[in-house]
């Protein structure tokens, strides 16, 4: 900066900047409170059918969060301008003391040409005035002036050129909308940028020259600011998509560096995750640079990165940088398109297996679940945590019925070749690689990855997590998928009884896709007006075949985790939909026309079948060749009540495609004090003990014991929501209720017989 500049400089136009930041940031907090409270709020609140309940609804909600990155965004900018007005008018309040002090030694500051400075005497004694007394100096006085002078204009310098360029990368973080990246001053933003400069130099580095202690600070400091935007976007950029793959590739060499190896292995996890969570911050960032980043990091997934004759290639490196964090949607898309792509290279259109690790290949995961030499394993587990990426994806084509491979169907007595989807080809054709986890046994890391990609994919909400309020309900591609599912289980529920472990996803699943499931087991012709409003479904609803869903859900309940997710869900959305039909100002429109009897009746009937056909399941798991214990199942189901039963207040999150009337929350819950509320805490309280139920060793005791239970818990479900409305069947509903589920446990013998040919025990008559 130069001195007039300083000296001079008049801070009016940046004080009114700062004053119409400060106006703007006020007005956008009104508008973001506007948006989450009056149009996120209604939109949550309202009956939302068809195409509004799949794309209005999300739109709203992307829409009012909008508003607030445009608040978020204008705040640091206000900070960031407010914090270096302070800084430099510090800098002129210090340039006009010093050039003070120089003055009374007789010292002068004059600008030169070019933006330099001179330190000068001020008035030479011979000039001087007849009887003045000059002050005196020497060479030293000279000196630290200008050097006092030259600092000050070098913290000037600093702080104004750091504003402009913090400023700069906080505006180019989206090329569309508004960021979320917030800094309460100049300061945090500068430091996270020379941070990420720093870091990236130290990750370049031959990781054989690394020290320990260089270690420790570039993971600490990537722990640190894995979350924070702009650095998060310096790191990534400075270091290249190259670069990243290098690094890691290097550091887990075998045969690099040895001391890190000896010293710092214990922590390669941790450096793992941190350094996962930053590109996944960073590959949201629109800036020139990621883009660039991006683009050159998709191209290198089929391209060699090797060391001193080890050999991997770009995706099988980066997929272990992937399973953490919330990634681009559309970078985890061609991501995903490059590996497919390289995967049916090295298959041979999905004719055999690939990624087998051998002994002498790097350790590129170090989780504990695999060695991370398959790419598609690392990489599923990043879409486990984009649900839009996971759809797209598994929906997307792996082969055409025109391309070159082995996969066939039957056709009109012919066999004839299928096209296969991605879900299709990972979940019932491909060879996964045999490996190993840290504890010496098989490895289900590959398939339970895929698992909670499905989940992700079906959902519309990150897998492990319970939908919110915010979710919106299934679209066409989420409802194309459960119907895959089903259909693929319910042809050979080996691929999922096989590998149980992928139960706990699969059972979330269905517990959000209860209305469909339920739906199903009715029997109603497509469209059926009456079904559609005794099981109503906002958004799109999965078209479910009453035979695959009894296999499914048999297969399903043979795992303690799966069985307990529907179990438990299945009886929450029984007691929700009670609620919801014996409410008397339930509209006219949305009323089940055959009477509350018959409405009662049904609901327990289609309970019951569902509770039932579970029951098969978990008796021939426990009483099958399974050898599972009936304890587990009844751990699970309590773990699960109390996950749901605890969130009654604040939003049921189950059973989220039944979206009726604002009355029931909106379809994930309604808040405490509302009639649905108090409806479900009392089921939960009053059917405490038939969860726990003891069911029995002998075949016709547990289904007589598992009916009893469900009789129970419809029974409790339909006189909490009577007495809560007032309703005038009140003393009616247990009978209801017990024929109801009679005719449901009837329905599920006979439906289970179908399957009989698969299973260990004998199904009860």
């Amino acid at each position: 900066m130069d001195l007039d500049a300083l000296r001079f400089a008049s801070f009016k136009l940046l004080d009114d900047a700062i004053e119409d930041w400060s106006t703007t940031v006020r007005n956008l907090a009104e508008l973001k409170e506007a948006a989450d409270k009056g149009l996120r709020g209604a939109a949550n609140k309202a009956n939302w059918t068809g195409e509004n309940a799949t794309v209005s609804k999300e739109f709203i909600g992307k829409t009012a969060g909008e508003f607030e990155d445009a608040h978020t965004q204008a705040e640091s900018i206000r900070n960031i301008l407010r914090d270096t007005r302070g800084e430099l008018q510090g800098y002129q309040d210090k340039l006009q003391a010093a050039i003070s002090r120089g003055l009374k030694k007789n010292l002068t500051v004059t600008s030169t040409q070019g933006g330099g400075f001179t330190v000068t005497m001020n008035i030479h004694p011979d000039r001087a005035a007849k009887g003045t007394t000059v002050p005196e100096h020497d060479a030293k006085d000279v000196t630290a002036l200008r050097d006092e002078v030259q600092k000050i204009l070098d913290g000037a310098t600093e702080s104004d050129n750091s504003a402009s360029r913090v400023l700069k990368a906080l505006v180019d973080q989206t090329e569309l909308g508004f960021s979320d990246a917030s800094y309460k001053n100049r300061d945090s933003a500068a430091d996270a940028l020379k941070r990420a400069d720093d870091l990236a130099k130290l990750a370049k580095k031959n990781p054989e020259d690394l020290t320990e202690r260089e270690f420790d600070r570039l993971n600490d400091g990537l722990k640190k600011y894995a979350n924070d935007d702009l650095f998060a976007a310096e790191f990534a950029t400075s270091l290249g998509a190259r670069g990243t793959l290098d690094f890691w590739a290097g550091i887990n060499d075998p045969n690099g560096p040895r001391d890190l190896r000896i010293g710092r292995s214990d922590q390669f996890d941790e450096l793992q995750k941190n350094l996962s969570l930053t590109l996944a911050n960073a590959s949201q960032s629109d800036t020139v640079g990621m883009t660039e980043w991006k683009n050159t990091m998709v191209g290198l997934v089929d391209k060699p990165v090797s060391r001193e004759g080890v050999y991997a290639i770009g995706g099988q490196v980066m997929s272990n940088l992937m399973r953490w964090g919330d990634f681009d949607d559309k970078f985890l898309h061609r991501y995903g398109d490059k590996l497919i792509e390289t995967e049916k290279k090295f298959t041979g259109n999905g004719r055999h297996g690939a990624w087998q690790p051998l002994g002498m290949d790097p350790m590129l995961n170090h989780t504990g679940t695999d060695s991370g030499w398959d790419p598609m394993t690392g990489y599923l587990k990043a879409l486990s945590n984009n649900p839009d990426a996971a759809t797209q994806f598994l929906n997307d084509t792996f082969v055409t019925k025109n391309e070159d491979h082995d996969f066939t169907e039957e056709k009109g007595g012919k066999e004839v070749k299928r096209s296969l989807t991605n879900f299709d080809y990972l979940f019932e054709e491909r060879d996964w690689p045999q490996e190993l986890d840290s504890k010496g046994e098989d490895s289900i890391a590959g398939r339970n990855n895929l698992a909670m990609a499905i989940e992700a994919a079906t959902t519309g909400h990150p897998a492990g997590e319970m939908p919110t309020v915010d979710t919106p309900p299934h679209n066409a591609a989420q409802a194309k998928l459960m119907e895959s599912l089903v259909t693929s289980i319910s042809e050979d529920p080996g691929r999922l009884t096989d590998h149980g472990y992928m139960s706990d996803s699969v059972g979330q699943i269905t517990s959000e896709y209860l209305a469909d499931i339920n739906r199903a087991t009715a029997d109603a012709a497509p469209g059926n007006d009456s079904i559609t409003r005794l099981f109503p479904i906002a958004g799109v609803p999965a078209e479910l075949d009453h035979k695959d869903v009894t296999r499914f859900l048999v297969s399903l309940g043979q795992n303690p985790e799966g069985y307990a997710a529907v179990e438990v869900g299945q009886k929450t959305y029984m007691a929700r939909l009670m609620d919801h039909h014996l409410n008397p100002d339930l509209p006219e429109s949305q009323r089940y026309e055959q009477g509350a009897e018959t409405t009662v009746r049904e609901i327990a009937r289609r309970s019951g079948e569902i509770g039932g056909t579970l029951g098969i399941g978990r008796t021939e798991a426990v009483l099958g060749p399974g050898n599972e214990q009936d304890g587990d199942f009844e751990y699970e189901v309590t773990q699960e009540k109390n996950l749901i039963a605890g969130t009654v207040g604040l939003g049921v999150a189950v059973g989220t495609s039944f979206i009726a009337t604002p009355a029931v929350g909106a379809g994930v819950g309604a808040a405490a004090g509302t009639v649905t509320s108090l409806v479900l805490e009392q089921f939960y309280k009053d059917s405490e003990p038939e969860f726990r139920k003891e069911l029995g060793s002998d075949i016709a005791e547990r289904w007589e014991n598992t009916k009893d239970a469900n009789t129970a818990m419809s029974h409790n479900a339909a006189v909490a929501a009577a007495d809560a409305h007032r309703s005038p069947y009140a003393d009616q509903v247990e009978e209801w209720t017990r024929m109801g589920t009679q005719d449901g446990f009837n329905d599920a013998s006979t439906a289970g017989h179908h399957m009989a040919r698969d299973l260990e025990t004998e199904i009860p008559d």
